[in-house]
């Protein structure tokens, strides 16, 4: 293997101002940092065109989709549009934008929020996602590069500004950053993507760790700056990001700077190009180490291009004054008449205090991720009346609401209870977070989605008070990759099967330990079981069980898994890990959750890596 250092490939700086790859207006609203250019859209309804009267070949066609945000599924002769929110941010029209976009062009009438902080609408007709993507844009929706071999989209904490524990907002920075790249010649067929994160905080609530570059705010003698780390991932060879600077300045551009240069050496490695499902950027950290790795970044820094670039951070900030906009203090409010058990209850689990004095967020827990679209409208009206028109979509694939006041929580949760959007618990044991799995992806194996409702509706039923048991965290995956982060969670799956004979069975892998949270990332622990998919929720009891029966004093979940290690789990489950033959009495389990047919392993090629 040799890594490319020579200036081997042409990659151009943005055009002036004004042109496609540089447009010149940026609206600084909440949502509207992706500038929106009308040309594409013409450009995709031809292309589009050309290949429904099959004039253009599909492998054209799939790369050139791929930039606009439109991925295909298994389903055939239909797509999801994946819609960029950098950093989460979304305003009330774009919401109730959403809303209509799902009620005339989804079958299933939901959109669905990612742990990416996208929000995806599925089963989408070429044709109609020819008008979706145009209709959205009317609000600075946009889904430009939310697919391909590009920077996808750049996902940060949702509390940030308002976080009590945060060094500096990077909200404008992260805005100048998206803006630099998007439409970016150098960043427009990498090897494969790239994945952002930016936070201000050393608790790190956008999982900087798992991404292929992220920039964590720090600051030296008043100057403001970050912390860059490059090379981490999930899905096969998971890596957690080392840092490759420790800081770096944030107002003169050199972030954006060396952001350029590491995705220009990235671009010219051809050798990652052979194998796309590992091209990416931590196969090369990994390989050759990030000392080395910097010492490439260091020289990149020194070519002729820099001198070519404007990294003008002023030009590209994107600056918003959300507390200009705050809501005032509510001629009057609700308070709750009677019990209060569930409205503290939300409190306790929804609500954090802002550093404003006063001020309140409120994460709204989405049950899988979809919002229907009377709840998105439901919640563009909330954000209208209480919120100063200001939320952020959250790696759990919830819903943050920032600037309420406090005075206005009980109305706000009475609303969002109308909604079915007032359950208590964000973040806790009960928010199951999974990727969609076989209910669209054409690499899923299982139906993540339809593991996801039964697990909830396990704990639920297991009706859990205990503070530490609350604490711990489910995620699973359709497949090995990493779409809902089931690495890092406390209690991990990903979708596999099972041979009975001549039949196929879906299961599943579990991991046990991993975290997310406190600015520390662990993988957590691959078991030697294999579950079959009906026999999962079982297992996630039998653990919890276990853990509240032998924990010590205090300890945490994670804890008690380190302390113990891998065999009492595996212990606990191996009966379920038997499969059964098949026969009338045990049907069921060679159906996977939410189908109604035999179960059958049916992976397509996936369009990650084109």
């Amino acid at each position: 293997m040799e890594v490319v250092v020579a200036e081997n490939k042409e990659q151009p700086g943005k055009g002036r101002l004004g042109t496609l790859e540089n447009p010149e207006a940026y609206e600084n609203v909440p949502g509207n940092v992706i500038p929106i250019i009308e040309r594409e859209f013409d450009d995709f309804d031809n292309e589009a065109e050309e290949f429904l009267a099959q004039r253009l070949p599909e492998h054209e066609f799939i790369g050139f989709r791929l930039k606009q945000g439109v991925y295909g599924q298994r389903q055939p002769d239909v797509q999801m549009v994946r819609v960029k929110l950098p950093f989460g941010g979304v305003t009330p029209d774009q919401m109730d934008a959403f809303a209509t976009a799902v009620e005339k062009y989804a079958p299933l009438e939901k959109g669905h929020i990612t742990t990416r902080q996208n929000i995806q609408i599925h089963h989408v007709p070429l044709r109609d996602m020819e008008a979706l993507i145009r209709e959205i844009s009317a609000v600075g929706l946009s889904s430009r590069e939310g697919c391909g071999n590009t920077v996808r989209n750049v996902t940060g904490d949702p509390w940030a500004g308002v976080a009590p524990d945060e060094i500096f907002d990077p909200t404008a920075y992260a805005g100048a950053y998206v803006r630099y790249f998007v439409r970016h010649p150098t960043t427009q067929l990498m090897p494969r993507k790239i994945k952002t994160a930016f936070t201000g905080s050393d608790e790190d609530r956008a999982i900087t760790g798992i991404h292929d570059i992220a920039f964590i705010s720090r600051e030296r003698d008043g100057v403001k700056g970050f912390e860059v780390r490059v090379g981490g991932g999930t899905s096969i060879m998971a890596r957690v990001a080392p840092t490759v600077y420790d800081f770096v300045e944030a107002d003169n551009g050199d972030y954006i700077k060396v952001a350029e240069a590491v995705f220009r050496i990235f671009d010219r490695q051809d050798w990652l190009r052979v194998n796309r499902a590992r091209a990416r950027i931590k196969v090369l950290v990994d390989k050759i180490g990030i000392e080395a790795f910097r010492e490439l970044v260091d020289e990149e820094l020194e070519g002729d291009w820099v001198g070519e670039r404007d990294f003008d951070v002023d030009r590209l900030r994107f600056d918003v004054d959300e507390e200009e906009s705050a809501p005032g203090a509510p001629p009057e409010t609700a308070s709750p008449n009677g019990d209060r058990t569930e409205f503290e209850r939300f409190l306790e689990g929804n609500v954090q205090a802002q550093r404003q004095p006063g001020f309140s967020t409120v994460e709204v827990k989405i049950t899988r991720g979809d919002l229907t679209p009377e709840q998105f409208r439901g919640l563009a009206a909330i954000m209208r009346e209480y919120t100063g028109g200001h939320a952020r979509s959250t790696v759990q694939q919830n819903f943050v609401l920032r600037w309420i006041r406090d005075e206005a929580l009980y109305d706000v949760w009475q609303r969002l209870t109308e909604l079915g959007l007032g359950e208590a618990g964000a973040r806790e044991i009960t928010d199951v977070v999974s990727c969609p799995g076989t209910d669209s992806c054409k690499l899923g194996i299982t139906s993540s989605m339809g593991l996801n409702r039964a697990i909830k509706e396990r704990v639920d039923s297991m009706r859990i008070t205990d503070e530490l048991t609350k604490r711990i965290h489910i995620k699973m995956s359709g497949c090995p990759n990493g779409c809902s982060q089931h690495h890092i969670s406390s209690i991990g799956f990903y979708g596999a099967s099972l041979k009975v004979g001549g039949r196929q069975m879906p299961a599943y892998i579990p991991h046990i330990g991993g975290n997310f949270e406190g600015g520390e990332v662990i993988f957590g622990k691959r078991l030697k079981s294999r579950l079959p998919a009906k026999r999962v929720p079982e297992a996630v009891e039998r653990w919890v069980r276990l853990y509240e029966a032998q924990r010590d004093e205090g300890e945490e979940f994670n804890a008690f898994a380190e302390r113990t290690g891998a065999e009492p789990f595996e212990a606990e489950v191996k009966d379920l890990t038997l499969p059964a033959e098949f026969s009338l009495e045990t049907m069921q389990q060679f159906i996977d959750w939410n189908r109604n047919s035999p179960y059958k392993v049916e992976r397509g090629e996936g369009e990650c890596a084109i």
